[in-house]
């Protein structure tokens, strides 16, 4: 497992291409060495060595004549299989959706290929993003790393970016948040999950799960290296992000809504880190919101908006041949969306807009929600595999913590807080308000030492 460096592996990396200790053609060939010889291939669903190298040598060209286009250049990434790749079909972790090979690239794959970024492939993820487990009967599921004895889950539904990150294939990978599927996979990896704000980077060229929630995201190694990514991502120059102390910093914790089922070591490894943090001078306050309450049950009453959305862009293939080809779990989640009437998905639509709107006299740039990203650490996979009434309870009580903050349109970054007796890694999830991504950033980057102090061996 790959130790974090406080200024950012991307950064590392940038440094060592500069000095002309290594170059990104080298760097390339590296990658995808670790890539063949990782004994998981469920990883990656594709790899694109030809693009790759193209990329990379002409990364080494500019860096020699001294034309670097800055952080990112000759950096490898790889993408969550729902961004469109020129020349290659997405196939969003299914066996049935074929559009045929994509006519250019995303738009936020454009971006950070402007930055320099080396595409190296892409990576597998639950069928159509939708499931915070990471399970996929299709092209395999891909092993937490954390456990080298028995197979635990990846969290999803951006898997394979949990995974490659955790295993130090890359050192970002691109994924998707729409109920929590960057954040769950990198609490249960032990590295950084980023979810953005709705619309702070592009999702064109992206294939939907719910126009409403769908949010961009990147799976990192240090929240300096999400940093990097989001400027990339925005079209930004990439520089120096200034570092802010902890003192100050207004952290609510809520006392309702998050906790049940929460494992002891989760709820230890976060009261240790909030502790820390407010040794070093951030102001904590615990009390009620009751908006996280009128948002689970919201849920409870009427259905989920991600549920309704998917079956308005799937719901057609039920009626199909296809049906029999889809992961069963994926089938009867769809089949629960269309039962859900137009006049509950518009009462579930309102109602999303006036609780966002009763929460922003909390968020002032300087003030966060923190609670645990996930109730639990990785279960067996053998547990959910072939037991669909445990694999429902437990991706529910996945998605509890994070669907809250995609509901509320709020941005979030998980770090690590530590690990249970058996060594598995646990998370702490803080989250800014609407548009907050550059607050949240720079304030997590000075917490992010406090909160994973005991983070690695």
């Amino acid at each position: 497992m790959k130790l974090r460096e406080d200024n950012g592996l991307i950064s590392g990396l940038t440094e060592l291409i500069k000095s002309g200790a290594t170059t990104a053609t080298d760097i390339a060939h590296a990658t995808f060495h670790a890539i063949a010889n990782c004994d998981d291939t469920a990883i990656f669903t594709s790899v694109t060595p030809e693009r790759a190298f193209r990329e990379a040598e002409a990364s080494s060209k500019r860096i020699l004549e001294g034309r670097s286009l800055g952080v990112l250049d000759g950096i490898p990434v790889a993408w969550k299989d729902l961004y469109d790749l020129k020349g290659m079909v997405t196939r969003a972790g299914s066996r049935i959706l074929d559009q045929g090979p994509a006519l250019v690239d995303a738009e936020l794959v454009r971006r950070l290929t402007d930055a320099g970024a080396v595409t190296v492939g892409k990576l597998n993820m639950t069928e159509f993003a939708f499931s915070g487990l990471g399970l996929n009967p299709h092209y395999g599921t891909p092993r937490n790393p954390w456990d080298r004895k028995e197979p635990r889950i990846p969290g999803g539904s951006s898997s394979g970016c949990g995974v490659a990150v955790a295993l130090g294939l890359v050192s970002a990978a691109i994924g998707t948040d729409t109920s929590g599927s960057v954040r769950i996979p990198a609490a249960l990896n032990g590295i950084i999950g980023f979810k953005t704000s709705s619309g702070r980077w592009p999702l064109n060229g992206c294939y939907p799960l719910s126009r409403t929630l769908d949010t961009a995201g990147v799976l990192t190694q240090t929240v300096v290296d999400a940093a990097i990514i989001d400027a990339a991502a925005r079209g930004l120059a990439i520089a120096e992000r200034p570092r802010r102390t902890v003192r100050g910093i207004r952290l609510v914790v809520p006392t309702n809504a998050v906790w049940d089922g929460v494992e002891p070591a989760v709820l230890s490894n976060f009261e240790s880190a909030i502790g820390r943090l407010s040794d070093e001078g951030a102001v904590i306050e615990r009390r009620r919101l009751p908006v996280l309450d009128d948002v689970l049950s919201l849920g409870a009453r009427y259905g989920t908006l991600v549920a309704i959305e998917a079956y308005e862009l799937h719901g057609h293939r039920l009626l199909t041949t296809a049906a029999n080809l889809m992961d069963r779990r994926v089938k009867s989640r769809l089949v629960e969306g269309g039962s859900i009437s137009t006049e509950l998905a518009a009462a579930l639509r309102t109602s999303r807009g006036c609780l966002i709107e009763s929460l922003a006299a909390l968020f002032d740039g300087n003030t966060f929600v923190a609670f645990p990203t996930v109730p639990i650490v990785a279960p067996l996979l053998v547990l959910l595999e072939n037991d669909d009434e445990a694999f429902a309870a437990t991706n529910a009580l996945m998605l509890r913590n994070t669907m809250i903050g995609s509901f509320l349109n709020w941005c979030g970054v998980a770090i690590p807080s530590g690990f249970d007796a058996t060594g598995l890694p646990t998370s702490v999830l803080f989250s800014g308000g609407p548009g907050d991504d550059s607050q949240l950033l720079l304030a997590t980057i000075a917490m992010e030492p406090l909160v994973r102090s005991s983070s690695y061996y």
